[in-house]
């Protein structure tokens, strides 16, 4: 069983995780991130940290101001949601990588970040940002453009201060503060990530769904564009979600294909 924590922010805010032990002497460490109105406890997620946790400790969390409460699996929090800038991300990343500096004695251990969607974005600034602190990330399902906003949104946020994102799956109308937008200007050249990756050694694996998005495959072929080191790992017939639902029902072919060659790639690294 996973060890539940917590960790306040200067935001007032709380990163609520979890903490999968390894099963074995552990090689390294783990932190799955998720993606754009997703949290730790979404479908697939729980699972797969699990699997990948035989020879690695894996945390999960949730950042602290995606939305998600104290009952971990509603969007009960949505003023916090309203200003979850990129900076508040990469904020609760640089606590949760010095909480597992105290939790685990490293030794040389490398650290890994996964993320899916959105969460992929972000763990590739923060890396980008601390190349000494990550040995590799993988990225599932991954944008390689933060600017997920309509230009209606962005319209709607410069003129009312305020737009809204339509949750499919609850239908709530989650909403988006201009302090959003404003960050993303702010810092345009820190997000600009392909550029960046262009003239950067970061180890970088991308494992994408032949049926994800179009936007965010074309985003991966301009990556690999720019860094044709970087392997680009297809599942076929993966969708964004590698064909997993929420609550999780069961693993498919394509979750596990995207976590074998996961820790495939960690090996690869690794030696």
């Amino acid at each position: 069983m996973p060890t539940a924590f917590e960790l306040p922010t200067d935001a007032d805010g709380v990163i609520r995780g979890n903490i999968f032990f390894a099963r074995q002497p552990a090689q390294g460490v783990i932190i799955l991130a998720h993606g754009y109105k997703g949290f730790k406890d979404w479908g697939m997620f729980p699972y797969a940290a699990s699997q990948l946790s035989e020879n690695h400790h894996v945390l999960t969390f949730n950042f602290s101001h995606n939305g998600v409460g104290e009952d971990l699996q509603t969007f009960s929090e949505l003023e916090k949601f309203a200003v979850n800038t990129y900076s508040r991300e990469l904020e609760d990343l640089a606590l949760l990588l010095a909480y597992v500096n105290t939790q685990f004695e490293l030794k040389g251990l490398p650290v890994y970040l996964i993320g899916h969607s959105r969460g992929a974005g972000v763990s590739l600034v923060y890396a980008l940002d601390h190349p000494e602190q990550i040995a590799g990330v993988l990225s599932w399902n991954g944008v390689t453009n933060l600017d997920l906003f309509t230009p209606e949104q962005k319209e709607e946020m410069r003129t009312h201060g305020r737009s809204h994102v339509t949750n499919a799956r609850t239908n709530q109308q989650m909403p988006l503060d201009v302090s959003i937008l404003e960050d993303l200007e702010k810092y345009k050249e820190r997000y600009a990530i392909i550029d960046r990756l262009a003239s950067s050694s970061l180890r970088v694996a991308l494992f994408q769904g032949t049926e994800d998005s179009q936007r965010l495959q074309d985003g991966s072929a301009a990556l690999v564009r720019v860094r044709p080191d970087i392997p680009w790992h297809q599942i076929a017939g993966g969708n964004h979600t590698f064909n997993t639902v929420h609550p999780f029902q069961e693993t498919t072919p394509q979750l596990e294909q995207v976590i074998t060659e996961t820790l495939g790639q960690i090996a690869v690294w690794r030696y």
